[in-house]
């Protein structure tokens, strides 16, 4: 009987905590009502696949990407108009980032024997997303010298491709938030680190993927942020095979 109602605590916890985050993210307008509707279903069948520490990864990310969205605005738009608009991201914003990461959840919840790998998916999506959020947004106001990361020639901050030294290393530590999280709940081993990696690539390819497609009218910022966290899924399911 104790378990039982531990159990059921624990799941009204999730709930509690999804449904607050869809209110914060509607009245801070952070998200759109689709989008808050949208990220709602992808944080339940996270929480439902990974529970506790599947949850607070998504909530590391849209936590910590909100800070950085957030942090000095107003010098931020010198370089760049914000992708963002009065009523919040709207849903496509939403998948972009977090999709591969609901993903492997419906793989973890139709094909349990598939968690272990999908687990590490999951974390390094969550991992890219955050780390490309943090070194665009913050690279801008820190970065000291920036280029193009095809050419390696100087280039203007805030263009598609445009990376920093030091929002990369921004990004990094954005990557280890995430996989912080991860050990927490799982376990810290080997995947700590190849979190971290995962998430690094994940947030190279955005900018290769900028530069080479994005600048050029081929592709939009949704379709470049899916395939940076779709980069790092498979970063991670190789990186797991190999080692």
């Amino acid at each position: 009987m104790f378990n039982t109602t531990a159990i059921r605590e624990f799941d009204i916890c999730l709930v509690l905590i999804i449904v607050t985050g869809m209110a914060y993210s509607i009245l801070a307008k952070k998200l759109t009502v689709s989008a808050a509707c949208t990220g709602g279903l992808l944080a339940s069948l996270i929480a439902l696949a990974a529970g506790f520490t599947g949850l607070m990864m998504m909530t590391g990310f849209f936590v910590l990407g909100s800070i950085a969205t957030s942090w000095k605005r107003e010098d931020k738009k010198v370089f760049i108009s914000m992708a963002e608009g009065k009523g919040g991201r709207r849903p496509g914003q939403v998948l972009a980032n977090a999709g591969i990461s609901g993903f492997s959840a419906l793989v973890i919840i139709f094909y349990p024997e598939w968690t272990g790998l999908m687990l590490l998916v999951m974390a390094a999506g969550f991992s890219s997303a955050t780390a490309d959020t943090l070194a665009s947004e913050l690279g801008m106001i820190y970065g000291k010298r920036f280029f193009n990361i095809l050419t390696l020639k100087a280039d203007r901050c805030g263009r598609d491709g445009v990376i920093s030294l030091e929002g990369t290393l921004i990004g990094m530590c954005g990557s280890c938030f995430i996989s912080l999280i991860y050990g927490l709940g799982f376990g810290f081993d080997v995947s700590f680190f190849w979190i971290v990696v995962a998430g690094t690539i994940g947030n190279l390819m955005d900018s290769v993927l900028g530069a080479l497609l994005e600048r050029k009218g081929l592709l939009g910022n949704d379709a470049v942020n899916f395939l940076s966290t779709l980069s790092a899924a498979i970063a991670m399911v190789l990186l797991n095979w190999i080692f």
